[in-house]
């Protein structure tokens, strides 16, 4: 492999994707401490992300389109040692610009997220497991990381604060879960043919193509009932408005596929993701600000 190829695997516009859930989290912070926010954005979206990807891409060693890449290169050993240094700097990094626990959990991340890909665990080919592992470690779990060592906070505040609208603060962490519950199956919903090459059974080939697209539509509309009981009322008609585009362009793929299941495909599921995810980081940004 080259180094633009493991660059490509890397998969860094992947970690826009998953941007969102950090910056809700800092919307809801009372003391924020810069510094520490800001290593924490680096080490999730530079180093632990992207690290994520090399690891699963290569052990998957797909040869049509993942997330975030429409013709993945072939992969080698390179690959993996990448995954590795990325790794490493981020557990070292996370341990001595933040704290020891925030270390620790980002330990444990990167075990389930090697368990998710490796070929002894293989969580990703459990369809319940591994859709219930993305949204509660991806979502619940970096929601109450960045809240939490963000603004030099524990675990034990985290789950005994509430915000400004009265709300406990693992209500965030469910809604942060809620989200990446309702878009992750439809990451997978053109890989059906790839996936089961690899002998996975993933969570959009248990509910089928159509499946899918309703089973999304009612996760979508749990994060936002969950935002309702979450969020100030005017962050919630912020967010209410912000996902009208995301709500439409669904609805309208989603008659298309209806009609004609091909159209069900990379073009399309990447259309929604970084549709999606530019709102939602625009959403809880301008709740930052």
């Amino acid at each position: 492999m080259t180094k633009k190829d493991i660059f490509l695997h890397l998969r860094f516009p992947f970690s826009l994707f998953l941007m969102p859930i950090y910056w809700l989290a800092i919307s809801q912070q009372v003391e924020s401490d810069f510094v520490k926010n800001f290593w924490i954005f680096l080490i999730l979206h530079l180093l632990i992300y992207p690290a994520s990807n090399a690891f699963n891409s290569y052990f998957d060693k797909d040869e049509g389109s993942i997330g975030g890449l429409k013709n993945p290169p072939k992969v080698d050993i390179k690959l993996w040692y990448a995954a590795n240094v990325f790794d490493g700097l981020g557990v070292i990094f996370a341990i001595i610009m933040v704290g020891t626990w925030f270390g620790i959990l980002v330990i444990l991340y990167i075990a389930v997220s090697r368990m998710y890909s490796h070929p002894k665990s293989r969580l990703k080919k459990y369809p319940f497991l591994s859709w219930a592992i993305v949204g509660l470690f991806q979502g619940a779990l970096v929601f109450m990381m960045v809240y939490t060592f963000g603004q030099n906070l524990t675990i034990k505040d985290f789950f005994e604060a509430t915000n400004v609208s009265n709300a406990p603060l693992w209500l965030g962490s469910l809604f942060s879960a809620l989200i990446l519950w309702a878009v992750y199956p439809i990451t997978q919903v053109y890989q059906h043919a790839e996936d089961a090459r690899n002998g996975d059974r993933t969570m959009s080939m248990l509910l089928g193509i159509r499946g899918t697209f309703i089973f999304c539509i009612l996760f979508f509309s749990l994060s936002i009932i969950s935002s309702y009981f979450f969020l100030e009322v005017k962050h919630f008609q912020r967010f209410l408005i912000f996902c009208i585009p995301i709500a439409i362009f669904m609805n309208w793929w989603f008659l298309k596929v209806w009609k004609d299941e091909s159209m069900a495909n990379f073009k399309y599921t990447m259309i929604l993701n970084l549709m999606a995810s530019v709102l939602l980081n625009i959403c809880f940004l301008t709740m930052i600000f």
